[in-house]
């Protein structure tokens, strides 16, 4: 009998510790979870040629190879993604023709304006997180950027009018897009140096805008670089540091970078670039330094082109950033649906979209990207394949070149999309 009061006594004790304490354990707010990151699963540095080498295939090698031939191309990099699962990984050609290294999907080259896509998808996390909204004017007293610097150099108050989305569409109206002009900047301005962003602002900031914002559309590399700058003042981070472990991380990507200027700049698995030769092949360095380059290397300032051009990476993991924007449930999405709907809203040809080119419901969305050295495309289809393909090689053809890039790519679906093989090399490792 006196086990049981013991027993009785001992519970209305505890329940007596519960009562005085237990509000503050019930009531207390749960940490917040951490979010959720995907495997450091590094595909630059698990995938081969070998994986790709595909007997039922050996067709789309020879329209490729024929491709490269046709443009005189030294490499390509070709990624091929269904639904969200990466199905043909494969580099062709050289990728250091003078060092005798070949081309693998490991490799990461320059994807030149298909950094807008990048920095577009930036701006959608931050607008996720209620940190921005793309109607949010960027200069003046209600501007993010309403730093000194920036108001101390406009004259123009229809410059107050620009909104973040301006910038994303090219609709801001600039008159002005200098970031390939160093040399031309420099002898504006009086430098000894080659100039940085604040020298571009303010060889464009200063001068009226070519029409009110949302009126019309003038490709803007400049806007973009815009938009690095409101992304470092409201992330509070530098810009590549932000994208890289608030976007392209969540993403699964972790061999994106900035790129360099010279060879000698390039990263161990980067690969050598190319021009042809002819007029315009060689060219002063954009420092001032009074030695002539070839324009790949020394022709511009890449590390200054930031969000508008600056971000070099493989096919395979920009399939994979993809993925990781596009809407589709086999891979997260690092962006709410309501963002993906933005960034892919089709309005008409007019109208460009939100980091992408353009996103006609009845042929994809498409990203190209192009200076010397280098040509990209990224062709997301309607039914849910996407085709990734950079080259090493920049052709005369320039930006035309994509077009023939398409063509590659709707005939290779057309006569072996069905060999493609059924598997998602995105989970095919172990950690």
């Amino acid at each position: 009998m006196k086990r049981k009061w013991h027993a009785i006594a001992a519970a209305f004790i505890l329940s007596a510790v519960l009562i005085a304490t237990g509000s503050a354990v019930i009531h207390k707010p749960l940490p917040k979870p951490e979010p959720v990151m995907p495997p450091r699963i590094r595909l630059n540095e698990r995938l081969e040629n070998g994986m790709s080498e595909i007997p039922s295939l050996a067709g789309l090698d020879r329209k490729v190879r024929a491709f490269m031939g046709k443009w005189q191309l030294n490499g390509v990099s070709l990624a091929v993604m269904r639904n969200d699962s990466l199905l043909y990984a494969k580099g062709y050609g050289w990728a250091d023709k003078e060092n005798g290294t070949q081309m693998t999907p490991g490799h990461i080259l320059r994807m030149a304006s298909v950094s807008k896509l990048l920095t577009a998808a930036g701006i959608m996390v931050l607008q996720d997180r209620d940190s921005l909204c793309i109607k949010d004017k960027v200069f003046g007293p209600e501007g993010i950027l309403d730093d000194p610097f920036y108001s101390s150099l406009i004259k123009d108050c229809n410059f107050n009018e620009v909104t973040i989305e301006h910038l994303l569409r090219h609709q801001a109206g600039f008159w002005r897009d200098p970031l390939f002009s160093s040399l031309d900047v420099m002898a504006q301005l009086g430098l000894d140096c080659p100039p940085d962003e604040e020298d571009f602002c303010r060889v464009v900031l200063n001068r009226p805008l070519r029409f009110m914002p949302g009126t019309s559309q003038k490709y803007s590399n400049f806007g973009y670089l815009l938009l690095s700058k409101v992304i470092e003042k409201v992330s509070g981070k530098p810009y590549a540091q932000f994208m890289q472990e608030d976007v392209l991380n969540p993403a699964g990507c972790f061999d994106m970078h900035i790129a360099g200027n010279y060879y000698q700049d390039k990263r161990p698995n980067e690969v050598r670039y190319y021009t042809h030769e002819g007029d315009g092949k060689y060219i002063e360095d954009y420092s001032g330094n009074g030695n002539i380059v070839e324009r790949c290397y020394g022709g511009n300032n890449i590390p200054v082109l930031s969000g508008a051009g600056a971000w070099c990476g493989s096919p395979s993991e920009l399939a994979r950033f993809v993925a990781s924007i596009d809407g589709h449930p086999g891979i997260p999405d690092i962006i709410s649906q309501e963002s993906v709907a933005l960034m892919t809203e089709y309005f008409d040809t007019e109208t460009f979209s939100l980091g992408w080119n353009d996103t006609n419901p009845s042929k994809g969305w498409s990203r190209t990207g192009t200076f010397s050295g280098t040509s990209a495309l990224v062709r997301h289809y309607p039914d849910g394949e996407c085709w990734i393909l950079i080259t090493n090689t920049s052709t005369w053809r320039g930006p035309g070149l994509a077009r023939y890039t398409e063509a590659l790519f709707q005939s290779c679906r057309d006569e072996h999309g069905a060999a493609l093989p059924s598997r998602d090399m995105f989970c095919g490792f172990a950690e």
